[in-house]
């Protein structure tokens, strides 16, 4: 299969980049900001990877909107410069890019943070697109209906394969009808991202280990 036919489209904290320390500490200093207990690094990783409206209403019904608010202008100030690429990452970016493979991001994370982040780590040029919570998507977020709709219209006859660490990544792969490569450099087991994947699917331990002919049988294989 061609590999400009074929679209790896991936998640971004925990897939791409490590930015656990920005994330925990934005949100601990929200829950300062209100008063509220803070948590533990170990609770507050498990949640990353969904939106931050629903990381807070783990926490507490009150004030959510105001406690993600205030974690954005610390994350914008101070959370996002603290993350770093996973090893291996850019190189692999550039490899899958130079076979020629359309690569794009779909993330939890706002519209302008994402954009933001693959900026600062300077690997924006890798990808064709990046999709993240915009006021349309904030509380379907990765399962909006318009991100089928999306592939469909700007890409007719393509060939999508999502790559993610997170539930959240599987439940997409399911609602675009495509195939899933699950890797494990996030908080999720093999067994938690498999049991939900309705298809074909692969668990990697990072994405060191995607290549063009893993991804040629992934898509191939019979479901």
């Amino acid at each position: 299969m061609k590999p400009e036919k074929i679209i790896l489209s991936f998640d971004l904290d925990n897939t791409l980049i490590n930015n656990r320390e920005g994330i925990v500490n934005s949100f601990n200093h929200a829950l300062q900001q209100f008063d509220l207990p803070l948590m533990n690094t170990d609770d507050i990783e498990k949640m990353i990877g969904i939106p931050l409206h629903q990381m807070f209403s783990k926490i507490t019904k009150t004030n959510v909107d105001e406690l993600v608010m205030t974690f954005r202008e610390y994350y914008v100030r101070k959370g996002i410069y603290q993350g770093h690429l996973i090893t291996g990452v850019k190189d692999k970016l550039q490899e899958l890019n130079d076979a020629g493979f359309i690569m794009g991001v779909i993330t939890s994370k706002k519209q302008e943070m994402a954009e933001k982040m693959v900026e600062i780590l300077k690997i924006r040029k890798f990808f064709d697109y990046v999709l993240g919570e915009t006021d349309d998507r904030k509380e379907l977020g990765k399962l909006d209906p318009s991100l089928k709709l999306f592939f469909q219209t700007k890409y007719p006859n393509h060939h999508v394969m999502v790559i993610g660490d997170h539930p959240k990544d599987v439940l997409l792969s399911n609602n675009l009808e495509c195939p899933f490569i699950g890797v494990l450099t996030g908080n999720h087991s093999a067994q938690e991202l498999s049991e939900l994947k309705k298809g074909r699917y692969l668990i990697l331990n990072s994405i060191q280990e995607i290549n063009q002919n893993i991804i040629n049988e992934l898509l191939c294989s019979v479901p």
